[in-house]
């Protein structure tokens, strides 16, 4: 045994292992993905035999300074659903699970088709809010840069949020945040969101006003906040403090319970089609009465591999 950068290499004939403070460390390989900048590290559980407490993980892989960095963490794995391809389990920076992300199911398509986990230019990938269908989009070098996603339908019924109110609807409720009054609208994606118009986005300190939005009186677990400004019928200023990972690049849940939110409070109507501006790039909305389409870019930044 000897000591190599502050590891110890333990040697039986052709296998090595890694102890660190008397803990062996796995090697696991990632692929980092984004989309409008909406950042995960995916993990692939299908081509990979890997076993690890994804929570720790998680904390630690996300972590900007002593990890990769990230908005979190994507296990990609074995479907049992005989109709999806696949199943997305998604993990945010904080180590708590989220049962949806739009852009970063755009990513995992994305992923398993250049993989060949399952080449298909249409796919259905599990989730915890249930199955979602993407069509990919390739660019003229016939490389996949874009996914579409039916993203199912947006729900503004109280039972389907941690909400404990008599009403059965949030929709334009005035309430008080910090001294200072606003109209929120609740709608859940599969996750809760609170969506806010303002007047402006720019000079809002997210991270700040997001956290002290936790503690309205009506809401019993984190929601994710999108502060919105509305440019016209069709366009759209956001930013949103998403729970688990505070201010993010983007949310394409927290997009599409955007444009449900302004159909449901007649900003806009059932099939217009709403380009959302988040910090890190734009995406294509459109709400029809029983479901909403979402678009945008996927990724790939690079791969790598990590001793954990």
């Amino acid at each position: 045994m000897f000591i190599y950068k502050n590891y110890d290499i333990l040697t039986f004939g052709s296998l090595q292992l890694k102890i660190k403070n008397g803990v062996i460390l796995m090697n696991l390989k990632f692929t980092k993905m984004h989309g409008c900048g909406n950042d995960y590290i995916y993990i692939d559980c299908i081509n990979n035999n890997v076993k690890f407490n994804v929570k720790d993980v998680a904390v630690k892989l996300s972590d900007r300074h002593f990890g990769v960095g990230s908005d979190g963490v994507v296990l990609i794995l074995p479907s049992n659903e005989n109709e999806a391809d696949v199943l997305m389990r998604m993990y945010n920076a904080d180590g708590s699970e989220g049962k949806m992300c739009g852009n970063a199911i755009r990513c995992v398509a994305k992923y398993v088709y250049e993989n060949n986990i399952a080449k298909k230019d249409i796919l259905k990938i599990e989730t915890l809010s249930g199955i979602k269908t993407i069509e990919l989009i390739k660019n003229e070098y016939n490389k996949i840069s874009a996914a579409k996603v039916n993203m199912g339908r947006a729900d503004f019924s109280v039972e389907s949020m941690p909400l404990k109110t008599s009403k059965k609807e949030i929709v334009d409720e005035p309430v008080s945040v910090d001294g200072k009054y606003y109209k929120i609208t609740c709608i859940s994606m599969g996750n809760p969101h609170c969506v806010v118009f303002v007047d402006d986005v720019n000079g809002l300190d997210v991270n700040c006003i997001g956290e002290k939005f936790q503690h309205i009186n009506i809401f019993k677990d984190e929601f994710n906040i999108e502060f919105v400004n509305i440019i016209s019928k069709n366009e759209v200023n956001m930013r949103v403090y998403e729970r688990g990972s505070k201010e993010t690049l983007a949310c394409g849940t927290g997009a599409c319970a955007t444009v449900a939110a302004m159909v449901k409070n007649s900003y806009c109507s059932f099939g217009d089609i709403v380009l959302v501006n988040l910090l890190g790039g734009t995406l294509k909305v459109c709400c029809e009465k029983d479901r909403i389409y979402m678009t945008g870019e996927a990724k790939k930044v690079f791969t790598g591999e990590i001793d954990i």
